[in-house]
């Protein structure tokens, strides 16, 4: 066991040096037996969470919600939702967990609200209410929207109210109208939610697809409008940076460039961005993420190297393979069976050997697996309308399910797997959505009693991060690219240099060492003993002082 190092959170830029870890709070921990996870139960779980030696969590919405998309539709951006309890749980949960050494940051919503936001039911009343203006309205008539723009969840992007012969606009669930970012009032509104949290001790946001505040629907521009830097540049001044906040925004339309633009110390807009290139390589170009292409290494590995290069010294990577959105690494990149241990680490030092700031996905520490349901045990309303679209379009329902197991959203949404009790420790009654059979082998209880386990594993990594200048500050150099079945690479700072080498496949794998490494120390590896020829899905990492 490894004693946690707590940062000091005066430092700017302390999260260059921090792991963060994602909580899906209706999925970690029910502790009033109503099959729901809440607040209380991430109270309870704060020594865990300390124990393998985050420096933050990552909440997923607990604001006041319909919970038509789980709690990205906000009805009040200063209250918490009761399904989860009550504000003085959330000012507890903040208060431990700073005991701890654990910022919270929570995830804020600022593209669109909740249809029943008061905000909204003001803005229903008629065009001359001052709330109206808060959203995106065009005028129109019945059955003839502005235009053909489509909604992320399916449908169109444009649902007509009839008393005010006007549509509203919604990227995704028509139960999601879209805020209007030019209007200055409304922007203030949101600044004072913001501060109404820092004031309670919230270090950081992260802000969901914050790239698509400055939609113009007329243009048919939905991410990266012409507004919005100078948008994000007011939101950084009037809320966060006095504050010293870390902020992460989800840019899905992000590339390299863009990417300068958000995280650039200089630029004042956001210390760090989710963007997704990596994730999305097994996905057909032009397609729906449904439609599935073989992994490639080599397409990983030139994708990862991109993005390490590109943002040194000039924008900071946020590293991550899981997240409440995406289907289980250990399934998608790695080996759920056999190899499921030996995998699940690999994974995890590919990716804690780069340079960023990690974010670990609640389960992710414990190999935690995809899930195979029935099409209706899914409650993710994103799969409910790929399905019946689907079937609309005559695609057999096989291949639907296979697309579905392997990519939906509800894979990450599994309940935690606590221990062997029935409901995997999560809830004393039937959780909201299936625990995931494998949990009798797969649990916290039997990873913390086996020092062999993904969880120590992920404690090394978390811990060297912090020991080590190279591992937050040093560049990257890939070694083979174009190799099939081996990702290498070296970072090198001032007089330290690391070597991460993973085997990505069931097969064993002769590798040369670089005769720069020569004599290094083994800093961890998944494998007893030294060989080079790498065992399936061995990783080591080497350190070298010069």
């Amino acid at each position: 066991m490894v004693k946690k190092t707590v940062l000091d959170k005066t430092e700017r830029a302390w999260w260059k040096k921090a792991v963060f870890y994602q909580i899906y709070p209706k999925s970690f921990q029910d502790t009033n037996g109503d099959g729901l996870g809440d607040l209380q139960g991430i109270i309870e779980r704060l020594d865990y969470l300390e124990t393998l030696g985050v420096d933050g969590i990552w909440l997923s919405p607990v604001f006041a919600s319909p919970q038509a998309d789980n709690g990205y539709d906000i009805s009040d951006y200063c209250a918490i939702d009761p399904m989860f309890g009550t504000m003085q749980d959330m000012e507890t949960l903040i208060a431990e967990a700073k005991k701890r050494g654990i910022s919270i940051i929570m995830d804020l919503v600022l593209n669109h609200s909740s249809d029943e936001h008061w905000w909204f039911q003001e803005a229903l009343k008629s065009r001359d209410n001052p709330y109206h203006d808060y959203y995106v309205w065009r005028d129109g008539k019945a059955d003839c929207p502005p235009n053909d723009m489509g909604s992320v969840f399916g449908g169109s992007a444009w649902t007509y109210v009839p008393h005010l012969k006007q549509y509203y606009f919604h990227q995704f669930l028509e139960k999601q109208p879209d805020l209007n970012w030019e209007n200055e009032a409304m922007r203030k509104e949101l600044y004072k939610a913001i501060r109404f949290w820092v004031d309670k001790g919230v270090e950081g946001f992260r802000l969901d697809v914050i790239d698509q505040i400055a939609k113009e629907p007329d243009h048919k521009i939905t991410a990266n409008g012409p507004r919005l830097h100078a948008f994000l540049q007011e939101l950084s001044r009037e809320a966060f940076m006095e504050a010293g906040l870390v902020t992460v925004g989800e840019t899905w339309s992000a590339n390299i460039e863009r990417a300068k633009l958000f995280s650039a110390e200089e630029r004042k807009e956001l210390s760090m961005v989710f963007q997704f290139e990596h994730i999305c390589l097994d996905q057909q170009e032009g397609k729906e993420k449904w439609d599935i292409l073989p992994l490639s290494l080599p397409k990983l590995k030139e994708c990862v190297c991109r993005w390490q290069q590109g943002l040194h010294t000039e924008g900071w990577n946020s590293l991550f393979m899981n997240n409440h959105d995406l289907p289980r690494i250990v399934s998608r990149w790695g080996n759920d069976a056999e190899y499921r241990v030996e995998s699940a680490k690999m994974l995890g030092t590919m990716l804690h050997g780069l340079q960023g700031t990690p974010y670990i996905y609640q389960g992710e520490e414990l190999g935690m697996t995809n899930i195979k349901l029935d099409i209706a045990s899914y409650v993710d309303p994103e799969i409910q309308n790929m399905y019946r679209e689907r079937i609309k379009r005559g695609i057999p329902e096989a291949e639907i399910m296979e697309s579905i197991w392997a990519r939906g959203r509800d894979n990450a949404r599994t309940p935690m797997q606590w221990n062997t009790e029935r409901f995997a420790g999560f809830s004393t009654a039937e959780p909201w959505l299936p625990v995931n059979a494998n949990y009798e082998a797969i649990n916290a209880e039997n990873a913390l009693n086996d020092p062999d386990s993904v969880f120590w594993y992920y404690q090394k990594l978390i811990a060297l991060r912090k020991q080590y200048a190279v591992l937050q500050l040093g560049d990257f150099t890939l070694l083979c690219p174009k190799d099939e079945k081996i990702f290498a690479y070296v970072r090198r700072w001032n007089d330290q240099k690391l070597c991460v080498v993973c085997n990505f496949t069931a097969e064993e794998v002769p590798f040369a060492v670089p005769a720069a490494f020569a004599g290094a120390q083994i800093l961890l590896t998944n494998y007893a003993g030294k060989s080079w020829v790498l065992r399936p899905y061995e990783a080591k990492m080497l350190y070298l002082e010069v």
